[in-house]
């Protein structure tokens, strides 16, 4: 493991001791750390796995979003989050932008830790399972937690067609 994903790794232990996020860490071997392969792995259904994606206004100066949705289903980029950022046009966030806005990397962008001023978009569809597993920002560990816990992250905002 590099230094940045072992600094990212202890900034989102930080953040979820700090909001008192209630969670178990699952460690992984990286090689299976996209959702698919860790789901098949480690015997998880990928109906309780959610995926963080950012998606950037497509026009200057460029806006961000954090959209945290199930990974079997696919988020309503072009009509919800579009609408909700009050944008024309937009699109996932590059990986460089990303790696700039986050200090994560595609593939291991975790909800928990972003910067403050980055508004997070909720799922409802979350808040149907008993558990969930999310990325930790590293892709040698998972975040299992109660999808209730998310409430407790500042910026965030349950929307219901987030995904279809």
């Amino acid at each position: 493991m590099d230094s940045s994903s072992i600094n990212i790794q202890h900034l989102v232990e930080k953040y979820l001791k700090d909001y008192n996020i209630k969670h178990e860490i699952i460690e992984i071997d990286p090689d299976f750390a996209d959702t698919a392969a860790f789901c098949e792995k480690y015997n998880y259904p990928v109906e309780n796995s959610g995926n963080t994606i950012i998606v950037a206004s497509k026009k200057e100066p460029k806006s961000f979003v954090a959209c945290l949705v199930l990974a079997s289903y696919k988020l309503d980029v072009n009509k919800t989050v579009r609408k909700l950022m009050e944008v024309s046009k937009v699109s996932f966030a590059s990986a460089e932008d990303t790696k700039n806005l986050t200090g994560m990397m595609i593939g291991g962008v975790t909800i928990f830790g972003l910067p403050d001023n980055l508004t997070i978009y909720l799922d409802d569809k979350l808040f149907q399972l008993d558990y969930l597993i999310v990325g930790s920002g590293s892709r040698s560990t998972k975040v299992k937690i109660n999808p209730e816990e998310l409430k407790k992250i500042p910026n965030s905002i349950v929307i219901s067609d987030l995904s279809y």
